[in-house]
């Protein structure tokens, strides 16, 4: 069954709800690799946009008027029994001053990402809300074309999943590794969370100067629809113009204004210094 034809299938599944305020749930476009289970033979793709060590730090406003919180973002190395080397995306956010008063929400979002399949193997989001605290987990077999999902202590459910399908975080660094962004270009692509899978639309609107505390930088800037980072409204963002495709903005328009995630300090990975 084609990946288009899938989509169908799920579109019809309704909508991920809304995370919390600074949860960071970002979609990627899914590539062209094969989803099975890759031979020893296969080759290991040299991902030049990030890599271990690298940490960006954020800071989060409502309407670029109200500060709310802090993000960082970081990417580390790690090694299967087998030897397969793996990453792990990990994203923490918590709000700050008045709104962190108002709102105590502190985040954590995991995935571990097969660089020789470009696909999410696990995600996790661990997410605390003043004193409630609530988990969600998805384990992928992408051989089987299945995924097992959890939230908080509910018994798991197994759901059918395209051939290509990538989780709300690792989808962000999937993106950062395309290099077909051209202006006016529209790419459909699967994420799967909550319980369902459904196609996302992100278009190439542009190249943009974005000035931030730690310089003003080229970007490109992307559009994205129909459930990327909130269920509903439309995400920007701008990412570097250069093979890093790192994250300097990101904006989600929402009913009562926009949230804008902006960096303010940045790491390199330890192939990037």
């Amino acid at each position: 069954m084609s990946l288009s034809n899938e989509f169908r299938r799920f579109r019809g599944k309704g909508r991920p709800t809304a995370l919390c305020l600074l949860a960071f749930v970002l979609v990627l476009i899914p590539g062209t690799f094969n989803a099975e289970e890759p031979t020893e033979a296969s080759f290991q793709p040299h991902i030049q946009a990030f890599q271990p060590g690298e940490i960006l730090t954020y800071n989060v406003s409502w309407s670029n008027v109200i500060k709310a919180g802090t993000a960082v973002m970081e990417v580390k190395q790690e090694t299967t029994p087998d030897h397969r080397e793996l990453f792990r995306f990990i994203v923490t956010s918590h709000t700050i001053g008045i709104v962190g008063k108002l709102y105590p929400l502190g985040d954590t979002v995991q995935s571990v990402f097969d660089p020789r399949i470009m696909q999410s193997l696990s995600y996790s989001l661990k997410a605390i809300h003043g004193e409630k605290i609530r988990r969600r987990e998805l384990v992928f077999d992408h051989v089987q074309r299945t995924v097992v999902s959890k939230v908080n202590d509910d018994p798991p459910e197994t759901m059918t999943i395209p051939d290509q399908v990538q989780d709300s975080l690792s989808a962000l660094y999937y993106l950062r590794t395309r290099e077909d962004l051209a202006e006016g270009k529209t790419i459909t692509f699967g994420v799967c969370d909550r319980g369902t899978t459904w196609p996302v639309e992100v278009r190439a609107m542009g190249r943009e100067k974005v000035k931030t505390l730690i310089g003003e930088f080229s970007t490109i800037k992307v559009k994205a629809q129909k459930g990327i980072f909130m269920s509903d409204g439309e995400l920007f963002i701008w990412l570097t113009d250069d093979s890093r495709k790192v994250p300097v903005l990101i904006k989600s328009m929402v009913s009562i204004g926009s949230l804008e995630f902006i960096l303010t300090d940045m790491k390199p990975g330890d192939a990037a210094k």
